[in-house]
């Protein structure tokens, strides 16, 4: 009775969450986009950045509808399962996609205000690409491992993974170093951006005005750490729990744990979104002078 109570509460919590992230989310994407392919007339290293974050980050929403439908069922997966397999994968994958690319976005902020001198042969539009390709690609190459989740146990789908998922710590350990090593680079990039904008910020002269600036690396490394860190944490224990150092009697805990914590991470889809449209925005109405310091410090 009260694994279904818990269960009962973990499904609320999946449609209070997902259905607002899943509707605001595609609508502030898609505005993002039509900024950027309407309104942007100039191609840069940020908007490559920006659009591969997007697009990652709208394919990782159309999943969600279906995550609904997969707990809300639990061992009643009607959808066949390589049509499973495929929502698995572009959901995890993407997911972790867009963490790299965001941390590629923070790297690339720092060195266009942090090291200007050396951005021009750091930076380009084809390295941009490249970047944005090769994390494509690689994580696109890890869909392999989502094909050992189940194993021909149950009809699931995103729940109840093969106990083969967790025999070796390979899986959670290459996670947790994507995930940790991103967050300790944007937290190193993101102190040295505020540096360089506070020593660059003149009192007289209101062109040099970095507060805007500032906001906006604030906010993307915030919800980042909010975002994300919570499910990195659950996966840890419930890693610990399939090993047995944890006690069994907390186990259903910690499996809801993780589903409200999956929950928490999707918004990181709708935050940045939020952002990075308002800094279109910005950069559009802005005079050149600024407009050119919310580029580098911002739109990327």
């Amino acid at each position: 009775m009260a694994n279904n109570t818990i269960a009962s509460y973990v499904e609320l919590f999946q449609i209070t969450m997902y259905i607002p992230t899943f509707t605001l989310g595609l609508l502030f994407n898609f505005m993002a986009l039509w900024f950027v392919f309407r309104k942007i007339k100039k191609l840069t290293e940020s908007i490559i950045y920006l659009v591969s974050l997007t697009t990652l980050d709208t394919l990782l929403l159309f999943t969600l509808p279906f995550k609904i439908i997969s707990y809300s069922s639990r061992n009643e997966w009607q959808l066949g399962s390589s049509f499973c397999l495929f929502l698995e994968s572009l959901y995890f994958v993407n997911m972790y996609g867009s963490i790299l690319i965001s941390a590629c976005i923070c790297v690339d902020r720092y060195i266009a205000i942090g090291h200007p001198f050396l951005a021009s042969s750091l930076r380009s539009k084809k390295k941009a690409a490249m970047v944005c390709s090769t994390i494509c690609l690689g994580v696109w190459a890890g869909t392999s491992v989502t094909y050992q989740l189940h194993e021909g146990e149950g009809n699931t789908c995103f729940h109840d993974f093969s106990n083969k998922t967790w025999e070796t710590p390979g899986v959670l350990i290459t996670l947790e170093t994507v995930f940790l090593g991103s967050m300790i680079t944007m937290i190193f990039c993101t102190a040295q951006i505020i540096i360089c904008l506070k020593r660059s910020r003149k009192p007289d002269d209101p062109l040099t005005n970095t507060s805007k600036p500032m906001k906006v690396v604030i906010a993307n490394l915030a919800t980042f750490v909010v975002c994300f860190t919570p499910f990195h944490v659950a996966l840890l224990l419930y890693y610990l729990v399939k090993q047995k150092v944890i006690t069994s009697d907390l186990t259903q805990s910690i499996v809801s744990f993780v589903h409200m914590s999956l929950c928490w991470a999707n918004l990181n889809c709708c935050l940045d979104a939020l952002c990075y449209f308002f800094v279109l925005k910005e950069f559009l109405n802005s005079p050149p002078q600024e407009s050119e310091r919310t580029n580098n410090s911002g739109q990327s």
